[in-house]
C-alpha cells in the first residue's frame, strides 16, 4: 500500500496561483512573497507528488498534463481550507446585531443577555428598520436583527419572538389625563396621536396604522420628524400627545407623563431574525436567551394586529 502524501497548502496555493497569473514574478506579487519562495514551494509539491506540474515558456508557465490534472483538485483543496479558516473566523468573531435604535427595548434584552453571558462580544448596529435589516441578514454584514417581522421573509431567515412592548400614551405634565395612573384603549377614540417618525412603508407605521383603524384614532404622522429629542419635548410643551413603548427612554428633562393605556393594551411586537444557516456560536447562545425571556400574547388582556397573533401566541419555545 502506497502512503499517503501529505500535501503542503501553501505549496499548493502557489501552483494554482502560478497556474492563473502565468508567471511566477505575477504569482510571487499575488501572494506577498519572493519569486524565489514561489519556485521553491512548486518545488517541493512537485517533489511530494514525485510529477511534474509546470513547464516554463516563452508565454509564461504552462501546466503540463499531470499539472492539468491536478489543478481541479489543487483548487478544490485550497477552497476547503479557506473556507474552514473562514468559518472559524466567523465563530471567534463579534456578533453584530441590528437594532432600529439604542433607546428602545431590544437594547435592554441585548445588554440583559450580555451580563448573562460575559465572554459574549457584540456590536449594536442601527438601521431604520426592517427594510434595511433584511438586505443586511442577506448579505451577512450583521448576524441578527430585531424588528416587527411583518410579510413574507423568505425561506432563509428565521423569526423568533422576542417581546411585547405595552404602549404608554405620552403626554405632557399639564395636560388633562397627566395625572390618570393608566388610561383606557376605548378612551383614545377621536384623539389625535402625533407620530412625526412613522416612516411611510415601515413595519411601525403599519403597526400603528392598524391599530388606530381597530380603535378609532387618527395617528397624525406629519412632520416635522427632527428626531427622538424634539419630538419629546414638543409634547412636554403643548397640547400634543404621543404613543412610545414602555420601555423608551425619555431624555429626563422634559415635562413628560408617560401613562400606560389598558383595557386591552396595545403590545409592540418585536422578533429575533437570524439567516437560517447563520452558526455563530453566540447567536445561537441569544436565541435561546430571547426564547426562555419571552412571555405570549395574552388576548384577554393585549391587543395585537390579527397578523401578528399566531406569532405570539402560546407557550415558550
Amino acid at each position: 500500500m502506497v502512503p499517503p502524501v501529505d500535501l503542503d497548502l501553501a505549496a499548493v496555493r502557489a501552483f494554482v496561483t502560478v497556474t492563473d497569473e502565468r508567471y511566477f514574478s505575477e504569482a510571487a506579487a499575488t501572494l506577498g512573497i519572493s519569486q524565489q519562495a514561489v519556485s521553491k514551494r512548486i518545488a517541493k509539491l512537485e517533489a511530494d507528488l514525485g510529477v511534474r506540474l509546470l513547464s516554463r515558456t516563452r508565454v509564461g508557465a504552462e501546466p503540463t498534463q499531470d499539472g492539468r490534472a491536478f489543478l481541479n483538485h489543487a483548487r478544490a483543496l485550497i477552497g476547503l481550507a479557506d473556507q474552514a479558516s473562514e468559518m472559524l473566523r466567523n465563530r471567534r468573531r463579534t456578533l453584530r446585531v441590528d437594532v432600529l435604535d439604542t433607546r428602545l427595548a431590544a437594547i435592554d434584552v441585548i445588554r440583559a443577555f450580555h451580563r448573562a453571558t460575559a465572554d459574549a462580544e457584540i456590536d449594536i448596529i442601527t438601521s431604520n428598520g426592517l427594510r434595511s435589516a433584511h438586505v443586511a441578514l442577506a448579505n451577512g454584514s450583521v448576524d441578527a436583527a430585531f424588528a416587527r417581522a411583518c410579510g413574507p421573509l423568505g425561506d432563509d431567515l428565521v423569526s423568533t419572538p422576542a417581546y411585547l412592548e405595552q404602549a404608554h400614551l405620552l403626554v405632557g405634565r399639564d395636560h388633562p389625563l397627566a395625572a390618570l395612573p393608566q388610561v383606557e384603549t376605548g378612551r383614545l377614540a377621536g384623539m389625535t396621536v402625533w407620530m412625526p417618525g412613522n416612516a411611510a412603508g415601515s413595519e411601525w407605521a403599519d403597526f400603528w396604522s392598524l391599530f388606530g383603524a381597530e380603535f378609532g384614532v387618527h395617528i397624525d404622522a406629519s412632520g416635522p420628524d427632527f428626531g427622538w429629542e424634539y419630538y419629546v419635548e414638543e409634547i412636554g410643551s403643548g397640547e400634543r400627545v404621543g404613543l412610545v413603548g414602555e420601555w423608551c427612554r425619555l431624555p429626563s428633562h422634559v415635562r413628560t407623563v408617560q401613562i400606560p393605556v389598558v383595557d386591552p393594551a396595545p403590545v409592540y411586537p418585536c422578533s429575533l431574525l437570524r439567516q437560517r444557516h447563520n452558526d455563530h456560536p453566540v447567536l445561537a447562545l441569544l436565541t435561546r436567551f430571547v426564547k426562555d425571556r419571552f412571555r405570549p400574547f395574552d388576548p384577554g388582556r393585549q391587543w395585537l394586529p390579527v397578523a401578528d397573533r399566531a406569532a405570539f401566541v402560546g407557550t415558550r419555545a
